[in-house]
């Protein structure tokens, strides 16, 4: 391998991206690739500091607009401590969450300008895009539940910031991310996150391979 690549999950609360990271880098490793898990906000010391401000909190403590530059903050960070040099050196880079996070999160759910948005990404990363997106699309009732039930081994307790927001903005993300989805369909892969976890892993792991042997 020439060069590395970026892999991102992306998707609603309570989709199983967790779970679905670890077995989809286990089979890569299975196969001898170098992979790198990390995870949005965060994946860099600067950048899980900025984490800890948005996830944590009283739900209206930001702003879309204050929300969406300081994700972008810890973008840049992630990116340059972290993401770039790893794919540099060929390895393969699976984030839980990257930029359609914040289009949908801030964009979508809280109503910040796409434009803004867009603009934003390109003032921080250029043109980068991931190689490849996964989307885990679930039923909104679904993956509230599923969030609100279970430990999340990744996150401390007091990161439930974002699940404490109403109904109504978690379906104004689930139709963001199809949207994105719709939009670019090349990058982005919609996976039914309903199924059993051996499903949702053995056809994410089959899209993944596609594109790495494509």
């Amino acid at each position: 391998m020439a060069k590395g690549l970026f892999i991102t999950f992306e998707g609603g609360e309570g989709g199983g991206k967790s779970t679905q990271i670890k077995l989809l880098a286990a089979a890569l490793q299975a196969q001898h690739h170098d992979v790198v898990l990390t995870r949005e906000p965060g994946g860099s010391v600067g950048a899980e500091e900025i984490r800890s401000m948005l996830l944590k909190g009283d739900p209206g403590r930001w702003d879309g607009t204050t929300e969406m530059l300081l994700v972008y903050a810890a973008r840049r960070d992630h990116m340059v401590q972290t993401v770039w040099p790893a794919m540099a050196a060929g390895k393969v880079v699976i984030s839980d969450r990257f930029a359609d996070s914040t289009m949908a999160y801030q964009g979508y759910g809280h109503g910040v300008s796409k434009d803004a948005v867009k603009a934003v990404h390109r003032a921080a990363l250029g043109d980068f895009q991931p190689n490849l997106t996964l989307i885990f699309d679930l039923p909104v009732e679904v993956g509230l539940a599923r969030a609100l039930s279970r430990p999340d081994m990744n996150k401390s307790a007091a990161e439930d910031r974002y699940e404490r927001m109403g109904r109504d903005f978690h379906e104004r993300l689930r139709q963001g991310f199809l949207a994105i989805a719709k939009d670019e369909p090349a990058r982005c892969k919609v996976i039914d996150a309903t199924q059993s976890i051996d499903a949702i892993h053995a056809q994410a792991l089959a899209t993944v391979l596609g594109v790495m042997n494509g």
